[in-house]
């Protein structure tokens, strides 16, 4: 693909950042990449990598002569580099975002600048790993995977193809909705999941015997509870920032293990086995392995 961007800076260069730069980088899409953090040691280890061709602990520094800025740090922190990014970037500038809550990050962008600037396309990633930081990170991460744009009513059209094209560019299938349809989406299908698997294994390793029951974990406990290795600062965030949507899909969920007890309870074995036909058969159609 042609270039897209002159120069782009990755705020934040962790897995999802340090990855997106890789695979700008690999595919051509961007002529430089720079990279903030008020972390040096890892703005080091990402240029010793070749994430990122320069770097600096200085925003307006990182940001000097870029067409892009992406931020890729944790949501709770994203508020006070947006308040510093005011001043420091032109209308001509597209900033786009990888936050995992679409509302609170356009919110904390109308806070910053008074109003919505027309370069800025909130976005997000459905990819990762359980693992962090830059050196896990890869130019692969986000091939076949899919990229929800939340544009709002006052964000440029051309601003949103050109963040479309470096996505594609980057291997993603790119989907636009809104910032409120694609939290509640979020919440049932990524976030919930998460607290569930971080909350399982917080029960059984409160368990009197919590080592044993580790030690005889099978492929289905490893399989299930893999995304409990995730980073915690980052989960805690998305938990508070989608708290409305999460508690509404928890709720659901807890009818329904209400009603999974009951049954249990009454050694219903019609209606056990009913619950997890509908499941397997819901799965089996809708989720590809």
């Amino acid at each position: 693909m042609a270039l897209i961007f002159n120069k782009a800076c990755i705020i934040g260069v962790g897995l999802i950042g340090g990855s997106l730069a890789r695979a700008v980088k690999e595919n051509s899409l961007v002529g430089e990449v720079s990279g903030y953090s008020r972390h040096e040691e890892q703005l080091k280890l990402a240029f010793e990598l070749g994430v990122i061709d320069r770097y600096s602990t200085n925003l307006a520094e990182a940001v000097t002569g870029c067409d892009l800025i992406v931020l890729a740090t944790p949501l709770k922190a994203m508020p006070s580099i947006l308040q510093m990014l005011v001043g420091l970037v032109n209308d001509d500038v597209v900033i786009t975002d990888v936050g995992s809550a679409k509302r609170g990050v356009i919110k904390a962008v109308e806070n910053a600048f008074g109003g919505i600037p027309a370069g800025f396309v909130a976005g997000h990633p459905i990819a990762g790993t359980e693992k962090s930081g830059v050196e896990a990170s890869f130019a692969e991460l986000y091939q076949d995977r899919c990229v929800i744009l939340t544009p709002t009513q006052e964000t440029d059209t051309q601003a949103v193809e050109k963040v479309s094209q470096l996505w594609q560019g980057a291997g993603a299938e790119v989907v636009v909705m809104t910032a409120d349809h694609h939290d509640e989406v979020l919440a049932a299908t990524s976030h919930v999941p998460h607290v569930l698997a971080f909350s399982l294994v917080d029960t059984l390793a409160k368990m009197q015997e919590h080592n044993e029951i580790f030690k005889f974990a099978a492929g289905g406990f490893r399989d299930f509870t893999r995304i409990s290795s995730s980073d915690p600062q980052m989960w805690r965030d998305i938990s508070l920032e989608n708290g409305d949507a999460i508690l509404s899909v928890l709720n659901r969920f807890q009818q329904s293990i209400d009603e999974l007890k009951q049954a249990i309870q009454k050694q219903d074995g019609q209606s056990i086995e009913a619950i997890y036909r509908r499941a397997k058969q819901a799965r089996d159609e809708h989720v590809i392995n």
